[in-house]
C-alpha cells in the first residue's frame, strides 16, 4: 500500500505561498506528487506554479492504465513539457507575468515503482533505513560551479548565489526535464520538498525525521515544517511523502495543509 501526504507553509519571512503542491491517485490508480515552487515575485510565482502543477495533473489524470516503465516515463515528461509551454504562453501574453516561472518535482507510480521528473532546485529524497539519499540534482548556478570545482561543498549552502536557477520551466519556450526511475521497497518512503525545507534542514534530519514509522506521516510532515520554521522559516515550505507501507501496492491518500 503507498500512502501519501503533502503539506505546505508559508514561512516565517513571504507574505504569499508561491509554492503548489499536490499529491494523490489519477483515475486510473497511479499516484502522482508534484511540487511546484513559483518565482517572478508575488502574484507572478503564485501563478506560474498553479499553473504548473494544475496543467500536469490534467494532462496525468487520464493516463491509461497499465502502462510499463517507459510509457510511464514518456507520460511525466510529456505532462513537464506540456507545462512548460502553458506557463511560457501565459508569461508572454501578460505584462505582469513577464519574468514567472518555476521549479518542478514529480514523481508518478505505479504501484512502488515508476519515475521522477525534475526542473530547478526542489528535490526527491529517497529514505531509506532512516537516512535520506537525494535521488535529484538541483539546476543551480552554485552547483555547477561546485560540478567544475570553483567552489567546495562547504560553500554551496552559503554562497551569495545559491539561489540562482540555470533551468526552470516556463522560461524558455523548450525546456528538458531530468528523468530517474524510482523504486520503493516496503517500509522506504519517497520524499519531495521545495528548497524552503531542504535549504533549512540537514539531509540527515531529514532522514531521520521522516523515517520514523512510529508515528504517522502527518505528523513526520509536520515535524519538518516545524524544523524548517525553527531553522528561520526563510521562504515558503512544502513536502509530499509517500511511504511504501507493504502489502499491495495501491495508492491511498490523505490530503493535509497547514
Amino acid at each position: 500500500m503507498i500512502r501519501t501526504v503533502h503539506a505546505s507553509d508559508v514561512g516565517r519571512v513571504r507574505s504569499v505561498n508561491e509554492d503548489s503542491v499536490w499529491i494523490g491517485a489519477t483515475r486510473h490508480g497511479y499516484t502522482l506528487g508534484i511540487i511546484a515552487d513559483g518565482m517572478g515575485g508575488h502574484l507572478a510565482g503564485d501563478t506560474a506554479s498553479k499553473l504548473a502543477l494544475e496543467t500536469m495533473r490534467s494532462k496525468l489524470d487520464s493516463l491509461p492504465p497499465d502502462r510499463k516503465d517507459g510509457e510511464l516515463s514518456e507520460a511525466l515528461s510529456d505532462a513537464i513539457i506540456e507545462a512548460n509551454r502553458t506557463v511560457f504562453i501565459e508569461s508572454s501574453r501578460d505584462e505582469k507575468y513577464h519574468n514567472m516561472g518555476t521549479t518542478v518535482v514529480a514523481a508518478l507510480l505505479n504501484g512502488p515503482e515508476g519515475y521522477i521528473g525534475h526542473i530547478g532546485d526542489s528535490r526527491a529524497y529517497l529514505i531509506k533505513d532512516n537516512a535520506a539519499i537525494q535521488l535529484t540534482e538541483d539546476h543551480t548556478l552554485v552547483n555547477e560551479l561546485f560540478k567544475n570545482g570553483q567552489i567546495s561543498l562547504e560553500e554551496l549552502g552559503s554562497h551569495p548565489r545559491r539561489n540562482v536557477l540555470i533551468r526552470a520551466l516556463g522560461t524558455d519556450s523548450e525546456v528538458q526535464a531530468d528523468m530517474a526511475p524510482v523504486s520503493l521497497a516496503p517500509g522506504e518512503l519517497l520524499l519531495l520538498c521545495s528548497d524552503g525545507l531542504s535549504n533549512f534542514v540537514s539531509q540527515e534530519h531529514l532522514g531521520k525525521v521522516a523515517g520514523i514509522h512510529e508515528i504517522p506521516l502527518e505528523e513526520r510532515a509536520d515535524r519538518l515544517l516545524q524544523l524548517a520554521l525553527l531553522a528561520g522559516g526563510g521562504d515558503n515550505i512544502s513536502v509530499a511523502m509517500l511511504e511504501h507501507q507493504g502489502e499491495a501496492a495501491v495508492p491511498e491518500t490523505k490530503e493535509w495543509n497547514r
